[in-house]
């Protein structure tokens, strides 16, 4: 990671302050730097309709995403609960699209993992 983790952790729980969670209260913030060193935040976005949920990484990266962003270094995440906010499948298959990532995912008790996508995903579909 080329920036400095305290930094990025602190913007992931700058942002996890404004997840809309109201069906799970499980919030979840995290930073997605680009290769060139952009920083994009996303938090979770809950619907009644929990398939319409947005999970913080789609979140970044859609905003990435649409300002020509395609490249990525490195994404933090963390969450107010005692699980570590490991991306769920459906994000680690749309993050596969762009990068392997290195990914530091922990939680507000400071536990925590990191690694590339990659190990968190070895077999992901692609055309």
């Amino acid at each position: 990671m080329e920036k400095d983790p305290q930094t990025l952790i602190d913007k992931a729980k700058s942002a996890m302050d404004n997840a809309y969670c109201p069906y799970s209260r499980f919030a979840v913030g995290c930073v997605l730097v680009t290769e060139s060193g952009k920083e994009y935040t996303g938090c979770n976005i809950e619907n009644a309709s929990y398939g319409a949920t947005l999970c913080a990484e789609r979140v970044a990266l859609g905003k990435a995403v649409s300002e020509g962003e395609r490249k990525f270094s490195t994404i933090v995440l963390v969450s107010n609960g005692a699980s570590i906010p490991v991306p769920c499948g459906i994000c680690r298959q749309v993050l596969s699209e762009f990068s392997d990532l290195y990914i530091v995912a922990l939680n507000v008790k400071g536990d925590k993992i990191e690694g590339n996508l990659s190990d968190l995903f070895p077999l992901a579909f692609n055309l």
